[in-house]
């Protein structure tokens, strides 16, 4: 264990930590400003702006022995002994200098600049630049500069920290951007013949610290100040990115990357970060339907949420046996909820997963990022709650043959999927259902059969946990509300089973953990960063501990995703 002292706060830092100046400061709580440096990516030193002073402090006499220059923090190493100094005069004076070198050609373009509100540039100048411009104020015109369908170039405000080019080296690995030029006529710009078109792309526009890079599915959207941000979990992919959702006024503006080391370290694909657009849809299904019988033509008829709640029992109590087919694109306290209520008219009722969809292979990345061809957030936690239930995990073709033999009178169909999900052909293997309840957000062919259709939430609508490919669970509150007339899965399942109050997924969520072993961890409070439910299987001695490498990785230091 070392100390490392930072304006008169010792630091420890374990033995095998590797921190800097920057890391070392910001576990006192003093933020050390920077524009080139990011935890993720390889170190230049280029800005300047991290410049402190430093020393070292002997252990036998305590005596301080300062560096006569300036230093970067961000490559300053903080091991035993190192002494840093973060507000003096000298440090003060630095920082005003390099605001004021990057001002003199910046356009101020502030009123039409997307990052206006959370610009590094903007900010610092307020926190450490000079008090007043001393050079001639001047019109500028920012070049604009396509890089590819996701990203443009504002070549004029670029402050050549170069972080969205060591991005898709280190990172991406593909190399398509580059600086040309050299002196004060450098650029950003991309190799002949190759844009910026992988699939990670959008996240050089998180990187960059001011308004240069604009995301063309954002720009000129929404005012930052006017959004509200909630952390969640993208329902894309397996991967089950940690992000937030920025919204006003109910309606998504964006998703960004949510850091944490354990899933996706500071990034998210391209798919989970333009994907939301469906929550929005205009072909979104929003109000519940029954079939009715009429002289002049079945058909289905609107019907409120009160009288399918009083209605629904009865019609799948007479149907006979009962079944429910449970998506993977469902938390886990929905899942548990409607399993619940299944079992409680027909105890034998039979419980099936919802088609798995995979798309292609999974995607690794030179640092450890994966994008998985398992394109649904939750498909271990649905197997859990099955696997509680019924003891082993009917998979949807098996279940489709036993519909094939006219074994189920009721059936109770969730889906939620972004995209098509199911044909003409395995929708009219249904046609023996007597009463066929699917609750979606789409209309389908299995829909259009429906008895009983039911509206479904989307991902940013509900509050509930997600099980990733690495068996992390992790929470998602809420963000905006759904559309009016649809119910959010987890209040209908709450409601029927004629639980007290509003639906509560913290209290849900600890009924799943007292009753089924897997989710144990989960009856205390779910951490940000997510709790791994491998470690109940350790505990119970079924998982060699030596199978879990990130776990014992530095704090500091992001662990590698398998």
């Amino acid at each position: 264990m070392g100390i490392v002292l930072v304006d008169g706060k010792e630091v420890e830092v374990g033995d095998h930590e590797r921190l800097n100046g920057i890391q070392a400061a910001a576990r006192v709580g003093i933020d050390i400003p920077r524009y080139c440096w990011h935890p993720g990516l390889s170190v230049v030193a280029s800005c300047r702006m991290c410049l402190v002073e430093s020393g070292t402090r002997d252990a036998a006499t305590g005596k301080i022995t300062m560096v006569p220059k300036l230093v970067p923090a961000c490559q300053t190493p903080a091991k035993d002994g190192t002494v840093f100094v973060t507000d003096s005069e000298n440090v003060r004076k630095s920082r005003a200098m390099v605001e004021e070198d990057l001002l003199i050609d910046h356009p101020i373009d502030c009123p039409i600049c997307d990052k206006a509100g959370e610009c590094l540039l903007q900010d610092y100048h307020f926190t450490h630049g000079q008090k007043q411009r001393r050079a001639d104020v001047k019109p500028f015109t920012s070049r604009r500069r396509e890089m590819g369908d996701t990203v443009t170039l504002f070549v004029d405000r670029c402050v050549m920290c170069t972080r969205c080019v060591r991005f898709t080296r280190e990172i991406t690995g593909s190399s398509e951007l580059l600086v040309i030029n050299r002196g004060s006529h450098e650029e950003i710009d991309v190799f002949p013949g190759y844009p910026l078109d992988n699939k990670l792309s959008g996240n050089v526009v998180d990187l960059c610290p001011v308004g240069a890079l604009g995301d063309k599915d954002f720009l000129y959207r929404q005012r930052v100040w006017f959004m509200k941000k909630h952390p969640g979990v993208c329902t894309l992919c397996s991967t089950g990115c940690s992000i937030y959702t920025e919204e006003n006024q109910d309606a998504v503006q964006r998703l960004k990357p949510r850091e944490n080391p354990h899933v996706n370290q500071w990034w998210m694909c391209d798919e989970g970060r333009y994907g939301w657009h469906f929550v929005h849809s205009q072909e979104r299904v929003i109000e519940p339907r029954r079939w009715v019988h009429d002289p002049r033509g079945d058909a289905h008829a609107a019907v409120d949420w009160r009288t399918l709640v009083a209605d629904l029992p009865g019609a799948l109590a007479k149907a006979g046996k009962l079944a429910a087919v449970l998506s993977p694109h469902l938390t886990v306290e929905e899942a548990y909820l409607l399993a619940k209520y299944i079992r409680s008219l027909d105890p034998q009722a039979v419980l099936a997963l919802g088609p798995v969809p995979v798309v292609g292979e999974d995607e690794k990345y030179p640092k450890g990022f994966t994008i998985h061809a398992e394109k649904c957030p939750n498909r271990r936690g649905v197997e859990a709650v099955i696997q509680h239930f019924s003891g082993t995990v009917l998979q949807w073709d098996d279940f489709l043959n036993r519909v094939d033999t006219g074994e189920f009178g009721g059936v109770w169909i969730t889906a939620g999927y972004p995209h098509e999900w199911i044909d003409d052909d395995d929708a009219k293997r249904f046609a023996g259902v007597k009463q066929l309840v699917v609750q979606d957000i789409f209309a389908s062919p299995l829909w259009d059969r429906a008895h009983w259709q039911v509206p479904a939430a989307t991902f940013p609508e509900r509050d509930g946990s997600y099980v990733n490919y690495q068996e992390r669970l992790q929470y998602a509150p809420r963000a905006i509300r759904p559309p009016s007339g649809v119910w959010v899965d987890s209040y209908l399942y709450w409601r029927l089973l004629e639980m007290p109050g509003l639906f509560n997924a913290r209290k849900a969520l600890s009924e799943v953990a007292a009753t089924i072993p897997y989710f144990s961890l989960a009856g205390n409070e779910i951490p940000e960063l997510g709790i791994d439910l491998k470690l109940n299987k350790i505990a119970d001695g079924k998982l060699d501990p030596a199978q879990l490498p990130n776990e014992g990785a530095p704090k500091d230091k992001a662990p590698t995703i398998a």
